[in-house]
Formats: C-alpha cells, sequence, structure tokens
C-alpha cells in the first residue's frame, strides 16, 4: 500500500471510529432519558397512593437530571457545523489594560481549563508567553474531545473585565480586556494553498514550561503569513519539525476560517472578524465590581453567579450561543458601559 493511501485510509478509519462513538453515546443517552422518564413515572404514582410528600425531593432530583440530560442532548443537534466535532485549538492574547489585561487572560486560562476537566476533555499547551510583570501575555492550547470546536467557538473574541484592580494601591476599578481566537484542529488533507514567498518562518528559544532541551533550544515556530497578517506560533512540541508542522496546521486552519468567513459575508453580509482587542469589540462582559455579572452581548445570556463562570461553568453561554446561531444571529443584546 502507497504511504498516501495508507495515512488517508487510517484518516477515513479514525474519522469513522469517532462518529461511532458518538452515536454509541447518543443511544446510550437516550436510553438513560426512558429509564428516569419511567422512573419519574413510578415515583409520581407511588407518591399519590401512599401520599407520602417525602417522595418529592427525590421526584424533583430525577426530573432535573432528566431535564440537563434532554438539553444536553438537543444541544448536540445543533452542532451541524463542518467541523463543529473536531477538536480545537484556542489562542488567548492580552488586550488594552497592561498588567492587568496578562492577569486577566491567565484567568481566562485558568476558566477554560475547569471546563475542559469538568467536561472530561483533554487539553495540551502549545505556546506559552509570560507577561512581562504578572499573568499571561498569550497562551496557546489545544482542546481534544467530542464536538470541542463546536461548543468552543462561541467563546471567540473579546473578553472584558470590570474590578477593583490588585495592582492598584489605590483600590481603583480596573477595566482589562483579551482576546479569545478559537479554530478547528484540521487534518493534513485540508486544500488551502500556502505559497513559500508568501510566508517567513522564525525560529526562536522556547520560553514558556518546559524541559532543559525545550528551553536551551531554538526549537520554537513563528511563521508570518504576509497577505492576510495572520502569525501564529508553536514551541511546545519535541521537535523543531513537529512545531513547524503543528503551526503550518494552524495557519492554514486560520486561513481556512478567514475564507468562509468572507464567503458568509458576501452572502449574508454578517459582521467580520473583530481585530481590536478593546471597547466596543467585546462579546462578554465580566463585571466583579460593583455588583457580579457575566453577561453575553450576543446572546443576552447572563448569571450573577461570577465565581462559578470563572470556575468554568460555561455551557449554559455555550448553549444559548448556539441556540443564537441556529436563529440566524439576531441583533446582539446590549449592556450598559461601565
Amino acid at each position: 500500500m502507497e504511504g498516501a493511501d495508507f495515512w488517508n485510509d487510517a484518516t477515513t478509519s479514525t474519522a469513522k471510529m469517532k462518529e461511532l462513538k458518538s452515536l454509541k453515546d447518543d443511544v446510550g443517552v437516550f436510553a438513560r432519558l426512558e429509564e428516569l422518564f419511567e422512573e419519574i413515572e413510578t415515583y409520581i404514582a407511588l407518591g399519590y397512593e401512599e401520599n407520602d410528600p417525602e417522595l418529592l425531593p427525590e421526584i424533583e432530583e430525577l426530573f432535573d437530571e432528566f431535564e440537563q440530560a434532554l438539553e444536553d442532548l438537543r444541544m448536540k443537534t445543533l452542532l451541524s457545523g463542518e467541523y463543529d466535532g473536531n477538536n480545537a485549538i484556542v489562542s488567548l492574547h492580552a488586550g488594552a489594560g497592561g498588567t492587568e489585561a496578562c492577569d486577566w487572560v491567565s484567568m481566562l486560562y485558568r476558566m477554560y481549563s475547569r471546563w475542559v476537566s469538568d467536561r472530561g476533555f483533554s487539553m495540551e499547551v502549545l505556546d506559552y508567553q509570560d507577561g512581562d510583570e504578572a499573568g499571561i501575555k498569550s497562551v496557546t492550547f489545544q482542546v481534544n474531545g467530542d464536538n470541542a470546536y463546536g461548543y468552543l467557538k462561541s467563546e471567540k473574541g473579546v473578553h472584558r473585565l470590570v474590578r477593583i484592580s490588585p495592582f492598584n494601591a489605590a483600590g481603583k476599578r480596573q477595566t482589562s480586556f483579551a482576546s479569545c481566537d478559537v479554530m478547528p484542529e484540521l487534518d493534513d488533507n485540508i486544500e488551502i494553498e500556502v505559497r513559500d514567498e508568501d510566508i517567513r518562518i522564525d525560529t526562536y528559544r522556547s520560553s514558556g514550561a518546559g524541559g532543559q532541551h525545550i528551553n536551551k533550544t531554538s526549537s520554537a515556530i513563528r511563521i508570518t503569513h504576509f497577505p492576510t497578517g495572520i502569525v501564529v506560533q508553536c514551541q511546545n512540541e519535541r521537535s523543531q519539525h513537529m512545531n513547524k508542522d503543528k503551526a503550518m496546521q494552524m495557519l492554514k486552519a486560520k486561513l481556512y476560517l478567514l475564507e468562509k468567513e468572507e464567503q458568509e459575508r458576501q452572502a449574508q453580509g454578517i459582521r467580520g472578524e473583530v481585530t481590536d482587542i478593546g471597547w466596543g469589540n467585546q462579546i462578554r462582559s465580566y463585571v466583579m465590581q460593583p455588583y457580579t455579572m457575566v453577561k453575553d452581548l450576543r446572546t443576552g445570556c447572563e448569571t450573577g453567579n461570577v465565581d462559578a463562570v470563572m470556575d468554568g461553568a460555561l455551557t449554559p453561554f455555550m448553549n444559548s450561543y448556539l441556540k443564537w446561531l441556529s436563529l440566524g444571529c439576531p441583533n446582539r443584546g446590549t449592556m450598559d458601559a461601565e
């Protein structure tokens, strides 16, 4: 068997196995829904028969589980995008706010790490740049799991934080911004042409966490695409060659998404990708003082439990975004500027 045929067959087999697992999971969820429904019916009948109010808490607990399982299954039907089932590559970058913004990136990184862990997904860091004084200047990581991109695509945009600054001796309220870019992990078969004359490949010494070999050799790769201005970088793979392959994969994914967005803008006149990390471009606001609220400015979804969100409780925002997309992206929610 030719090498190319072998890898194509292997890729196809992996995709089929992934699809099979997803279908088996759906069948399992449906079976659990049937089981819960029968249990709830039995408890209700028993409660009426024995006139026992002590059964109510058990019925409520079963109903809550049933409602959540049904909602999760319903949300999965909205993950119909071409690459929604793929792994996701997420990049966080500090924006306006200096040290505050770098600290904000570290908070977002922790938030997404918690969400990944809670869903049973896995995560690997591809690139990491410390802040000058504190926090993280930028970090890129890959999230591996069923429909990871489908859920995390809701996070693409500028995130705004309002809080009392721990870096300000006067205790003044500070507004900080960070951008989140999300792209699907694409296999090597994607047909995106990248001409050698359109890119510059730089090598540099890794600056993030890593072993002695990683930190002492110039194995990190940065690729600049001149026509679009896109810059991607990877430093945490085992070798310069592997870093280059991963960075090129990321570049192709970004170029693919850029092409898709341009096609959608031409066909539907939708708003393009946000590039400025600052006022007026945020998709979500996280307010910690003088009150507590997290609000998505596209969907209007909000909660006063900021601590829960920062601990990874992002599913309500992701679900509301999927519903918003399914309705054709109606007018964005509004929130008064702080």
